[in-house]
């Protein structure tokens, strides 16, 4: 192992982090990237944000615990390799997985960034304890509830690459693309999905959580619609729509009251438009949520009151 020159910041421990030459990048990168991802970061001594940026994607290759690793290319050295992977600024970061790069980011990050960014190649890595495509799983829904959809949608893809009958990266790549409003292109992964997982209820949510973001899309702002039920309780097209875009707000709880209020008050409603409503919202949530929970409880009450 080459000892790293001191300009670019802490130096790397053990084998999770070392600095390597051009001579070894086949072997350093390419073919260890097939056992686990593979962090290449591309420096230079007078390059003050390498600075900032090698020592922390150093630590959070040592937070993950094996399941990614890191190499550092010195590019005055090294000049031959980062022409030819079209390193034209640095710090460059590119990610390899079984041969290929499969990301990567000119710049240097906040730390946070840097580290979203080593957990979702972490997550590629089937390997280290606890490792595996469910971790994979796990590591894209947490990407995906922090906002980070892209991200998330990227870390599902390439769970489909190792496991393409996986529901759940089925479910979640689509949500993804919801989260990104692109209810089209989410809806085209579902439907792409193979025949055998077709009704897996990962699947299902997701084509319920689909069809509510396109209704959400076509109803007012809630306090005009909430005003409009005010003034008129039997505006049963209000109410409903206020359930909609309610839901829509992330308070399926109080959409579901609505939708419990407009069953009671009209059950035949636009051909049951009430009960299909809040079963397509029960549908999109987990079946242990307290919304569906009571939801279900409080219909069952009135349908066999």
């Amino acid at each position: 192992m080459l000892e790293l020159n001191q300009g670019n910041g802490a130096a790397p421990t053990g084998e999770l982090v070392k600095e390597i030459s051009e001579t070894t990048f086949m072997e350093d990168v390419v073919e260890a990237s097939k056992e686990v991802p593979i962090i290449v970061d591309f420096w230079a001594p007078w390059c003050g944000p390498c600075k900032t940026l090698g020592p922390a994607l150093e630590a959070a290759v040592e937070a993950a615990g094996g399941k990614v690793r890191m190499v550092k290319v010195n590019v005055d050295e090294n000049q031959q390799v980062a022409g030819q992977l079209k390193v034209q600024s640095i710090p460059t970061v590119y990610a390899f997985k079984d041969g290929q790069p499969v990301d990567g980011f000119q710049g240097a990050l906040p730390p946070s960034e840097v580290t979203a960014f080593v957990e979702k190649i972490s997550a590629l890595s089937e390997g280290g304890e606890g490792g595996g495509l469910e971790d994979a799983i796990a590591a894209a829904e947490e990407m995906l509830e922090a906002g980070a959809a892209a991200d998330a949608a990227q870390t599902f893809a390439a769970i489909l690459e190792e496991d393409a009958n996986s529901a759940a990266a089925y479910a979640g790549l689509a949500r993804a693309h919801l989260a990104l409003d692109d209810a089209d292109q989410a809806e085209a992964i579902l439907n792409g999905a193979p025949a055998e997982i077709a009704d897996a209820p990962e699947i299902e949510a997701t084509h319920a959580q689909i069809a509510l973001a396109r209704q959400a899309a076509d109803v007012g702002p809630v306090g005009e619609l909430r005003a409009a039920v005010v003034a008129n309780e039997d505006d049963h097209q209000a109410r409903f729509d206020l359930a909609v875009a309610l839901n829509a707000g992330g308070d399926g709880e109080g959409a579901v009251t609505e939708l419990l209020e407009l069953f009671r008050r009209d059950r035949e409603w636009n051909d049951g438009a009430a009960k299909a409503q809040l079963f397509t919202i029960f549908d999109a949530l987990k079946p242990e949520d307290p919304v569906v929970l009571n939801g279900r409880r409080k219909l069952s009450s009135m349908i066999f009151a």
